[in-house]
């Protein structure tokens, strides 16, 4: 079973999207989880994460727009986007892993959503 992302579209700079990701039962969702990005050309990276527990960090080019959070009872990780810049527009994805920052991602990569900010 994978990670199922959602959500992503084509918004206006200024504009807000809402990410999902589905967590098989498979992977306990009381997992630590991230969000990640891969722009066009570039590697992935961290974008955000949370901890079984709520705790939550930021790469710095999101603190302040972004918010990760998480709903065990559905078995989803969300990812609330805010004030998307172009410089945001990539292939997101979400992963399980290893708390810390950087975290480590320890499953296998679902599809991702592609998010892009353009007028």
């Amino acid at each position: 079973a994978q990670l199922v992302e959602s959500g992503g579209g084509l918004v206006q700079p200024g504009g807000s999207l809402r990410l999902s990701c589905a967590v098989p039962r498979t992977i306990s969702v009381l997992n630590h989880m991230a969000w990640y990005r891969q722009a066009p050309g570039k590697e992935r990276v961290l974008v955000a994460a949370i901890s079984s527990g709520g705790t939550t960090n930021y790469a710095d080019p999101v603190k302040g727009r972004f918010t990760i959070s998480r709903d065990n009872a559905k078995n989803t990780v969300y990812q609330q986007m805010n004030s998307l810049k172009p410089e945001d527009t990539a292939v997101y994805y979400c992963n399980a892993g290893q708390w810390g920052w950087p975290f480590r991602p320890s499953g296998s990569w679902g599809q991702g959503t592609q998010v892009t900010v353009s007028s």
